[in-house]
């Protein structure tokens, strides 16, 4: 029987630099055109959710109302009125806003600071030393740290560049804190994904992603089935890992195409 619900990954998966893997997006049609909710799932924070519709527009998929980020996962841990330190993008920014949150952007605010109720950090291009600094010293003053997800890498044509993870351990270590994460494979991101499919049941539903430890864990914090594509952040070569992490697999498939074309056979 085919899922009621397919969540679907975007970076390494649907593109890569919003450039398609080839077949990707013909597959959402094929499992749109069968009855399938496709719901982009991803750990991507430095985009607005209405740049992410106009990206997948631009190539083709409709998907108002079916994107799901982390930025949206961390504004969740936000309470409205929280003065909020966002170390990310415009995407994270615009979340945090949206909450109700007064948001400060160290890179286009000077100091002085004073307090803050949280720190939340993403993919962030602006970073700086003096950023981790001012991050670190807020969360030592009192502030929660929110992390909108900790993936290592970000997947492009030209191979992996580093993600939100590394930016977020930087001020971790700074401040000799652990950090909260919203995104995938945590429970916030889980819970967004539920109030967005109606609360369907995990038997109803898969997941597809390019990665074990965010999109595999993922699906196991829903109880639902994983399907890796090996198109972005894990390759072909990785086949050694693969057998080391079967009890995170339920399928692996080559790319989206393939793994959509199993799922509705």
């Amino acid at each position: 029987m085919s899922p009621r619900v397919i969540l679907c990954d975007l970076d390494g998966v649907v593109w890569l630099a919003h450039i398609p893997i080839p077949g990707s997006v013909g597959a959402v049609r094929r499992a749109q055109d069968a009855g399938c909710r496709v719901l982009f799932v991803t750990n991507n924070s430095f985009s607005t959710l209405e740049q992410q519709y106009a990206a997948l527009n631009a190539v083709g998929i409709e998907a108002r109302g079916d994107v799901v980020s982390s930025a949206n996962a961390a504004a969740l841990l936000v309470e409205p009125g929280m003065r909020t330190l966002v170390c990310g993008g415009e995407g994270l920014r615009e979340a945090v806003e949206g909450r109700g949150a007064h948001v400060v952007s160290p890179h286009v605010t000077p100091e002085p600071d004073g307090t803050f109720d949280a720190v939340v950090v993403g993919f962030y291009r602006e970073f700086t030393w003096d950023i981790m600094r001012r991050a670190a010293t807020a969360v030592r003053r009192g502030a929660v740290l929110i992390g909108a997800n900790s993936d290592p890498t970000y997947p492009t044509p030209d191979g992996p560049i580093p993600g939100g993870g590394p930016i977020l351990a930087a001020i971790e270590r700074a401040s000799e804190t652990t950090a909260v994460i919203a995104g995938k494979p945590h429970e916030p991101m889980a819970r967004l994904v539920a109030q967005m499919t109606d609360n369907t049941t995990a038997e109803h539903m898969v997941m597809i992603g390019d990665r074990y430890d965010t999109d595999g864990a993922f699906a196991q914090t829903l109880g639902c089935p994983f399907t890796l594509v090996l198109s972005g952040s894990t390759s072909a070569e990785n086949a050694s890992a693969i057998d080391a992490q079967r009890e995170l697999l339920d399928s692996v498939a080559k790319d989206l195409d393939a793994a959509v074309s199993r799922l509705l056979a």
